[in-house]
């Protein structure tokens, strides 16, 4: 009796293993028909899919959290926040905008919108490490792009800095 239970339990496990296997089978068929059919918002105007901001927003959390460096090797100061100016305008204005201006046609087609850095909230808010992370290394599928291949690391800090301070405490040059 005990080896015809061993049997029947043997025979279900490999039941549920079978059906399991078939499940992951069809959802790996579906998800590829879904973007080979065409189905898969691929266009700057489409909608995203469910959880894509959600999934996408944790993975970058952590992945700055780990590697973001927590100080800045360079001291704040006026002329690092004209520098920073300096670049931010040359590099980063196209995207993410110049106070009392509209967004940049390149803006209003970006997916996801990059966001706008003088208003609202105003500059960025996040440590200067995050932003400085972000700048050197970008945001995949975003717009965003590295700058650590055209931009020097001191170049990545002072705008880094900059975008740390809040827009109201910048020097009135630096405005």
């Amino acid at each position: 009796n005990r080896l015809q239970f061993q049997k029947e339990d043997k025979a279900a496990m490999r039941q549920f293993l079978f059906g399991f296997i078939a499940a992951l089978a069809l959802i790996a068929a579906g998800g590829f028909g879904f973007v080979a059919l065409g189905l898969a918002p691929v266009a700057t105007a489409s909608a995203p899919l469910p959880f894509e901001k959600l999934i996408t927003g944790i993975a970058l959390n952590a992945r700055v959290h780990k590697e973001a460096p927590k100080s800045s090797p360079i001291p704040a100061s006026d002329e690092v926040y004209m520098a920073g100016a300096r670049i931010y305008r040359t590099n980063c204005a196209v995207c993410h905008g110049l106070p009392g201006q509209s967004q940049t046609a390149i803006a209003k087609g970006e997916f996801p919108k990059p966001p706008e850095l003088f208003k609202g909230r105003g500059m960025s808010g996040d440590p200067a490490g995050e932003t400085y992370w972000k700048v050197a290394n970008g945001i995949r599928l975003t717009g965003m792009p590295g700058f650590s291949a055209s931009l020097s690391s001191e170049q990545m800090w002072q705008v880094s800095l900059l975008l740390s301070k809040s827009t109201d405490k910048l020097p009135g040059a630096v405005r």
